[in-house]
């Protein structure tokens, strides 16, 4: 297939608070696209603040998908991102539009660009069950030195404190008889799936995106986010992918009555700036990553312009 042939699809990734929106929405309206989250979280209903979804202010009037489409009480994967993501960039394509996937969850992202391939066989609830029963009583340390030692090149890009992906690679393994990192190499196609350009936004300045990222907590907390952990919190066994989610895990404690609120919200802008590390670290490890420069007054400007250099036939509405 020529290259021209394959679904374009433009990506705009990097570290929280960045802008990844903003960037999104006002590309979508001069080139004619639409978005397509490519968060794991974002997914799920009644779960708004604490997972920093668009407003519709924000959305300025951009068709966007995977957003608000499960109940929390679903589970979620990369495997259900691609197949639903590769759905929607056939749709937006068909329709003379452009595929704008943004987000910062990278796995998403590097298995959508790879075009890696899943079965759709999940595997057997009673060993999701006893995964989980054993993480319960051993600890999520314990369950990733079991990963370590099962599949060490997956282990690699996972952190010890993700259980979910940790309990979902282990998973993988049990139910396959495979390393992870091998199915990955497996079910990768021989030839590129999609014509992608990956733009990545970061601040020069690493204090700049920390203060950016205590910044916008604060906002979260005043517009309610206290209230929406509590939720989370009451429905923590019913929530299975929501309950890990930074934003809302880090007041547990609080209501549990075990921490201060003060102590949980310092806790919560720590694990963000944490986060944000792994997110520059994981974008710095992919091939053929843009870099932009958030704070840049002409930052829409720079990406119009490598966009059209791309794709010289893809002339930018007024």
């Amino acid at each position: 297939m020529a290259e021209w042939d394959k679904p374009r699809i433009l990506l705009v990734g990097g570290p929280t608070a960045t802008g990844k929106t903003a960037l999104a929405a006002a590309l979508a309206k001069r080139l004619g696209g639409e978005i397509i989250s490519a968060d794991s979280m974002q997914v799920y209903q009644g779960l708004t603040i604490g997972t920093a979804k668009a407003t519709p202010e924000e959305m300025q009037g951009v068709p966007h998908h995977l957003i608000d489409c499960l109940p929390p009480t679903a589970p979620y994967s990369v495997a259900d991102f691609v197949t639903q993501a590769g759905r929607l960039i056939r749709e937006i394509t068909a329709r003379g539009r452009l595929p704008i996937l943004a987000g910062g969850t990278g796995l998403y992202l590097s298995s959508l660009m790879d075009g890696l391939r899943f079965s759709g066989q999940k595997p057997p609830e009673e060993l999701r069950q006893r995964l989980r029963s054993q993480a319960m009583q051993e600890g999520a340390q314990a369950m990733y030195r079991r990963l370590c030692e099962r599949d060490p090149e997956a282990a690699k890009g996972i952190h010890p404190n993700n259980l979910a992906r940790v309990l979902r690679a282990l998973e993988a393994c049990e139910a396959d008889g495979l390393p992870l990192s091998r199915q990955k190499l497996l079910n990768r196609p021989e030839q590129p799936v999609y014509d992608p350009l990956l733009f990545c936004l970061t601040f020069a300045d690493r204090q700049t995106l920390y203060e950016r990222i205590d910044a916008r907590v604060d906002r979260m907390l005043a517009a309610g986010l206290l209230e929406e952990a509590q939720k989370v919190y009451q429905h923590r066994q019913e929530y299975p992918t929501a309950v890990q989610a930074i934003g809302y895990k880090e007041f547990f404690g609080y209501f549990a009555g075990e921490q201060p609120l003060a102590e949980c919200v310092q806790k919560l802008k720590q694990a963000s700036r944490n986060y944000a590390k792994r997110q520059l670290t994981w974008f710095r490890h992919r091939e053929g990553v843009v870099w932009l420069e958030a704070g840049d007054a002409a930052l829409l400007d720079t990406a119009l312009a490598l966009i059209a250099r791309r794709w010289p036939d893809l002339a930018p509405r007024p």
